[in-house]
């Protein structure tokens, strides 16, 4: 849970802060956003692993955010719980047809702030997905931050481990190297797309040894994928 990030979209300073407090008291790292336009601005620096979201912000409610965010292939599996005083029934299913994973009313305690954040995460999260993720012999240690390879731990930079772990975890997918830069080095890293080939060539090298760099694959035209069929 440590490395779980979480993005508080709130416009109310000493609100915001409290709950920061609360989630890094759990061991969530936190990013903070007091409008649309910052929180734009954070998810697109870094990825957040789900985003709290305040239904009243300054220049855009918070509900027609979330309906953006889901609109958009780069964001949409974004986990995202509402924050809100609106108690009625109306309101709730409104925030949850409009793409909310769930919808906690104000005020609420810490206690029960991280359980919602737990539990939802638990519901979006692939199997296995925090813990370990295996493929013929290749292991994603997400816990523990690394990849064996038949046992042996690989020797692999940040970045590479990053594109890694990506991958690994959509398995069988086409990612153009546009998309591979926004989700794993974030959208305002401003790199060229060839500097995704530089990385999967040093990926590759890395589990050469153990012949498991079969699994990352090049789609001519397209882009790459993990896949171990017709490795």
């Amino acid at each position: 849970m440590a490395e779980t990030r979480i993005l508080v979209v709130e416009d109310e300073q000493p609100i915001r802060d409290l709950i920061a407090f609360g989630l890094r008291r759990a061991g969530f790292q936190v990013a903070l956003a007091e409008t649309s336009q910052a929180a734009r601005a954070s998810i697109g620096d870094r990825r957040p692993d789900l985003i709290l979201m305040d239904w009243m912000l300054p220049d855009m409610s918070g509900l027609e955010l979330v309906r953006q965010l889901r609109r958009d292939a780069n964001t949409r599996d974004i986990p995202t719980i509402m924050l809100t005083a609106r108690a009625e029934e109306s309101d709730k299913v409104a925030g949850l047809e409009g793409g909310a994973d769930d919808y906690v009313t104000k005020p609420f305690s810490a206690r029960e702030l991280v359980a919602r954040i737990q539990a939802v995460l638990r519901r979006g999260s692939p199997a296995g997905a925090g813990e370990r993720v295996e493929f013929d012999g290749l292991t994603l240690d997400q816990a523990g931050h690394r990849i064996l390879a038949q046992g042996r731990t690989i020797g692999l930079g940040p970045t590479e481990y990053r594109l890694l772990a990506f991958l690994m975890t959509h398995p069988d997918r086409v990612y153009a190297r546009g998309q591979l830069l926004d989700r794993v080095w974030g959208g305002n890293v401003y790199v060229e797309e060839r500097t995704v080939d530089v990385h999967i060539r040093r990926l590759r090298k890395a589990l050469e040894p153990s012949g498991c760099d079969r699994f990352v694959q090049t789609v001519r035209g397209a882009g790459y994928r993990f896949s171990v069929q017709d490795a």
